[in-house]
């Protein structure tokens, strides 16, 4: 079972608090009224508000959708955990750790939306280039890279150039390429992005299996009946503004719908009942 601090949000659709019922569950992601600002390009362009005092938090061992329409703010906030852009006001933090410092980048693993790979590399060659790059010790190495291929369904075609790879492929060697590390702490963003039925249902279960081995993964997706499925909690940001917070089943519970539904009703959607 996975536990959640209790946290109350309020916003003009819903106030939700999750409960925490355990003093020693660890949070993984902190985020303290985190406000991004972009500055503007004279009169006609205003700074632009991207994220409007998010607080939220993230604990060990938990799987964690964070959803919202396109431009709601997600991958900004992912590359402020990531170190990429600085926060205009607030803080976060990772393992505990303020991300304006240095942090343990070996604790984490990352999937852009947008991934590029050299592709006349193949899968074993690009798991060993990003392997390296962690120090990984040879035989350790060797390992991950049979165990990975085997996670992603990958192992047949282990000494393929992945220009050869269907775009499910490629999604799949990245989450490969993300998991290289052994990291604690996964981010994933919009991992099913542009994939078939097929596709997005091995991503779902790659990340059903890492649940299951207890790592803790926050993602992004649009794909929300695949985020009912696996998430533990989800939160629902819209123009850089949490509306809502909470358990998958206490949301389904309270609003008597599915999360697809629940996701227009709190954005506003004008033909969401």
């Amino acid at each position: 079972m996975h536990y959640y601090q209790t946290i109350c949000i309020l916003s003009p659709v819903i106030a939700t608090k999750a409960n925490n019922s355990s003093p020693n569950a660890k949070a993984v992601i902190e985020i303290k009224n985190l406000r991004i600002v972009y500055p503007g390009r004279g009169p006609k362009h205003p700074p632009k508000i991207a994220i409007k005092d998010l607080t939220l938090a993230v604990y060990e061992g938990e799987t964690f959708g964070f959803i919202g329409p396109n431009g709601a703010g997600k991958t900004t906030t992912m590359h402020v955990l990531l170190g990429f852009i600085q926060p205009t006001a607030g803080e976060a933090y990772i393992f505990g750790v303020n991300v304006r410092e240095p942090i343990a980048r070996q604790r984490i693993g990352y999937l852009p939306e947008l991934t590029y790979y050299y592709k006349f590399l193949t899968a074993e060659e690009l798991l060993r280039f990003y392997g390296r790059l962690f120090s990984i010790p040879q035989p350790e190495l060797d390992r991950r890279i049979d165990y990975l291929l085997k996670l992603v369904d990958l192992g047949q075609v282990r000494g393929k150039p992945i220009k050869t790879y269907s775009k499910g492929m490629q999604q799949r060697i990245g989450i490969a390429q993300a998991l290289i590390n052994d990291p604690d702490l996964l981010i994933l963003d919009e991992p099913t992005s542009g994939l078939d039925p097929i596709g997005r249902m091995k991503i779902r279960e790659i990340i059903q299996r890492l649940k299951s081995e207890g790592k803790t993964v926050f993602f992004s997706s649009h794909e929300l009946g695949e985020v009912e499925t696996v998430c533990d909690h989800v939160a629902i940001l819209h123009e850089g503004e949490l509306k809502t917070l909470g358990s998958v089943q206490a949301l389904i519970n309270q609003y008597k719908m599915d999360l697809e539904k629940i996701f227009l009703k709190v954005i506003g959607y004008p033909s969401a009942n």
